[in-house]
């Protein structure tokens, strides 16, 4: 299916989670601008219209305006400052997210050449739960599934047995 690409496995695990709470009669709000991720949900018949760019931190506009019926947050949490604002401003219904989980051996994401691509938050399972709990949203489904790199050493074996994404899909629970 997608398998040439490099994130395949974190791909087909988001597609099927997808596919079984969400259907393609559904509108979804992906927040960030257009990506592969995206791409494949339109290919799979889903009407995705994506946020455009703006810092979602200062500017939550597109999220209290837009009349999707879903949101879907897949990788953005962890470069947020302020998910606890954001998640409250979702006026959708429903909401798909997933976020790579804090990893003991490993430290918090932050390229060396892109100032803005860095993870503010990375969060434990735990952390998650409560953060939706608190901004209105009741968890009806999550996983964990780990995301092994074709490298040699320590950190790379750890991989294989360590879960790195948490993928969730909540629903309001408050008017």
């Amino acid at each position: 299916m997608y398998e040439n690409t490099y994130p395949s496995k974190r791909f087909q695990r988001t597609l099927a989670f997808l596919q079984q709470h969400i259907k393609t009669t559904e509108t979804i709000l992906d927040l960030g601008v257009d990506n592969p991720f995206a791409k494949i949900m339109r290919q799979e018949g889903y009407s995705v219209q994506n946020t455009s760019g703006e810092d979602l931190d200062i500017d939550q506009t597109a999220l209290q305006q837009n009349e999707a019926e879903v949101v879907t947050a897949f990788e953005i949490f962890e470069h947020l400052l302020n998910p606890f604002t954001i998640l409250q401003s979702i006026q959708a219904k429903k909401l798909l997210i997933s976020i790579p989980m804090r990893l003991w051996f490993s430290p918090a994401y932050r390229s060396k050449t892109d100032p803005w691509d860095r993870h503010y938050h990375e969060f434990e399972d735990w952390q998650l739960d409560w953060l939706l709990e608190k901004t209105g949203w009741k968890i009806m489904a999550r996983e964990q599934f780990t995301h092994p790199v074709k490298k040699i050493g320590f950190r790379p074996l750890l991989r294989y047995f360590t879960n790195r994404y948490y993928i969730i899909y909540a629903e309001k629970s408050t008017p």
